[in-house]
């Protein structure tokens, strides 16, 4: 996978931003950053995008920044000129395409049709913008698209929110959706980065949806830990149910070891929509984990928490 792309994918969701001022582009930037989205993708729709890009790769290296509504070759070349990463356009203009293509950028341009997006593939493109997602059918049209176009995948943008947002991205051919909500163009005017913030992290936790699944007891044996669960089963008439190397109750809200296992105290199973971007995220934020845990539906963080280790499941 491309390395933007598989950025992108990390990071789940790629505000689209349309400023007018240039001033207020770093701040923004900062803002999406704290909220857990350091991506952008910041529109030729105002005379400001292009110094407003340039101040976002300056002084917020973090942030992945993208061009958006690129129309024209000219706006192409400023927008590489100012430092970005990718370029997405609205909809699918061949010429527009195959120039920034040939300029050795990332293109994602916008496509609402099966013969645009074949027209897409056949220029060596495998994901694309879905624009606008909802007023085309949403991703019950992408799912039907997807039978025949087996490696294309796309980004939806157009009517993305807060609400429908998890219906995008639990199709496995989403790499991302592109949004409005957490940037509307108030809040950026008001310079109300402290809401910004919040309706960033708020998206963020959505996408993720960090749950506690179950709580995980350490014993000394097997017999410990049949002991234990009989007896939550005679207090609390929780269900038994027995494993290879634990014993889960509760309705596998408790998990009782049958030894002594991560996490001084046990362990704490937290579970997530999205085990890749759940790692991505917490790495961004400098936390580590311990690699030889890592399995495709689990891993566990690096550091306990009050002697309990805590790991990550995939929902």
């Amino acid at each position: 996978m491309n390395d933007v792309i598989q950025k992108i994918y990390d990071i789940g969701i790629v505000p689209v931003i349309a400023i007018d001022d240039a001033d207020k582009a770093v701040p923004l930037a900062k803002a999406l950053v704290k909220g857990g989205l350091p991506a952008a993708e910041v529109t030729f729709r105002t005379a400001a995008a292009e110094e407003a890009i340039k101040r976002i790769v300056a002084e917020v290296p973090e942030m992945l920044v993208g061009a958006g509504t690129v129309l024209t070759k000219e706006q192409a070349d400023r927008a590489i000129a100012a430092g970005v990463k990718f370029i997405v356009s609205p909809g699918f203009n061949p010429e527009i395409t195959k120039y920034v293509i040939d300029k050795g950028m990332l293109m994602m341009p916008g496509t609402a049709t099966p013969g645009e997006m074949e027209q897409a593939m056949s220029m060596g493109l495998d994901v694309v913008k879905f624009f606008p997602a909802e007023q085309n059918g949403g991703v019950a049209k992408l799912k039907a698209v997807a039978g025949p176009y087996t490696n294309l995948r796309w980004m939806p943008t157009g009517g993305v929110n807060a609400k429908n947002l998890l219906d995008y991205l639990s199709f496995n051919k989403i790499v991302a959706c592109g949004g409005t909500w957490m940037v509307k163009k108030d809040l950026i005017e008001a310079e109300n980065w402290d809401e910004i913030e919040r309706l960033t992290r708020e998206a963020v936790n959505t996408m993720l949806g960090f749950e506690v699944k179950h709580i995980g007891i350490n014993t000394e044996n097997a017999e410990e830990a049949m002991k234990a669960a009989k007896l939550f089963e005679l207090m609390f008439g929780f269900d038994v149910a027995e494993g290879n190397s634990s014993i889960f109750c509760g309705s596998r809200a408790i998990e009782i070891m049958k030894k002594q296992y991560l996490g001084k105290n046990g362990h704490i199973a937290i579970g997530t929509n999205t085990l890749p971007r759940a790692i991505a995220y917490f790495k961004s934020r400098g936390f580590e984990f311990n690699e030889e845990t890592a399995s495709p539906k689990a891993i566990y963080f690096k550091d306990e928490i009050a002697g309990f280790a805590v790991h990550l499941v995939q929902k």
